[in-house]
């Protein structure tokens, strides 16, 4: 039977072969990022992405069992990095220092997603939608909606369910970053993000907070 790289039965390797065994698996772990991109999760296979890395399958099957493995570590590495960002939400508050504040997050949630783009597209694809991978990028947002939705709730004002709100303004952040890494729409970053930092401050603090530069409020 074979034993990858830090399984039980695997030789504890020296630090210069780990060094190389590292350098080796984030290799493919780039490749597979490349060719998920290119050929979407269910077309990409493991002679793509072993050419892309420039290794054999023998290298590739020391590290991973299959393309779904592969996958499901950089589906993983994607949640980590939203899941700190969720932790990093700022409070909601009618100033312009809490909207600015917003807005750095809104910006740093589009970089992920351009980061994560051909990930989280693969979360999207209703074929595995009921696997692991596809419930952790569903439990992912699951989290960021319940911080948002705990954020509301300190300032919503009569007549706003704090939980309908974070969920229909999440929804409106993921789909319009999602439309803009799938190519379905083209949008000036700065614009999409101080567009969305205004809408979502417009919908609980009214025009309590100035508009962003070149926008007028009617």
């Amino acid at each position: 039977s074979r034993t990858r790289p830090g399984s039980p039965g695997h030789a504890s390797p020296t630090g210069a072969t780990r060094s190389r065994g590292e350098r080796t698996r984030a290799r493919l772990l780039e490749a597979g990022v490349e060719v998920f991109a290119a050929r979407g999760y269910h077309a990409a296979r493991v002679d793509d992405i072993v050419s892309v890395a420039n290794t054999s399958h023998g290298t590739f099957y020391l590290y991973f069992a299959h393309k779904e493995e592969l996958f499901s570590d950089l589906a993983g590495e994607a949640a980590d990095d939203m899941t700190a960002l969720a932790e990093r939400m700022p409070a909601l508050e009618p100033t312009k220092k809490a909207k600015a504040q917003l807005t750095e997050w809104l910006g740093e949630f589009a970089a992920l997603y351009r980061r994560s783009g051909p990930i989280i597209r693969a979360w999207t694809e209703a074929e595995i939608g009921g696997s692991e991978s596809g419930r952790l990028g569903t439990d992912t947002l699951a989290k960021i909606t319940r911080r948002l939705r705990s954020r509301i709730r300190n300032v919503a004002p009569p007549g706003i369910d704090a939980r309908v709100a974070a969920i229909a303004l999440i929804a409106m952040i993921e789909r319009l970053n999602y439309y803009v890494i799938t190519g379905q729409v083209e949008l000036d970053d700065t614009a999409m993000v101080e567009t969305l930092a205004t809408v979502m401050h417009r919908s609980l603090f009214g025009t309590a907070v100035p508009a962003p530069s070149g926008v007028t409020y009617p």
